[in-house]
């Protein structure tokens, strides 16, 4: 079988691999490079548990070929956290309880972070219409909407810094 070599950044590591044409990105995500946190719900698109970002932009990974991310950014559910720190929308999920199987959170939260980065400050209706396309069969919904606005408020929120303020110059 034909072997294609590609090159991506995964999670802002270079990654390597000889996939085959027909290979899906989900699969090229889970199986070759072990990153189990995509999830697989449909295969057709529908469910949207298997959200990633390409070069910032949400994209189904079950229906995009492995080839099709040659030289592109991938961002997973995995590259969200800073180490030990959940980023702001996995702790809002948390806070809110946005979630109750989890199946659907990886592809929620990398969703909700796409919407996030293009409206900062969404109302209720447009985070509804912005998660339209990732399907909780869990819950009504109403706590992961709860969630996100809580991320944005927070992700809003000025940084805090630890470092002393500087004294007031003497007049």
């Amino acid at each position: 079988m034909t072997t294609q070599h590609i090159e991506l950044t995964v999670n802002g590591q270079v990654r390597e691999a000889d996939v085959e044409p027909r290979l899906l990105l989900v699969h090229l995500l889970r199986d070759v490079f072990e990153m189990t946190g995509t999830h697989i719900g449909c295969d057709t698109s529908n469910c949207g548990a298997c959200t990633v970002l390409v070069d910032g932009e949400s994209a189904k990974s079950c229906t995009m070929l492995a080839v099709s991310a040659e030289g592109r950014s991938i961002k997973t559910i995995e590259g969200m956290a800073d180490g030990a720190t959940l980023h702001a929308l996995q702790q809002a999920f948390w806070d809110q309880h946005g979630l109750q199987c989890g199946f659907c959170t990886p592809g929620m939260i990398m969703q909700a972070s796409w919407l996030l980065a293009r409206n900062p400050d969404p109302t209720d209706m447009e985070i509804r219409e912005g998660i339209a396309g990732n399907l909780c069969r869990c819950t009504g919904y109403v706590n992961i909407v709860k969630a996100i606005e809580q991320a944005a408020t927070e992700l809003r929120a000025p940084a805090s810094t630890d470092a002393p303020a500087e004294p007031a110059a003497a007049s």
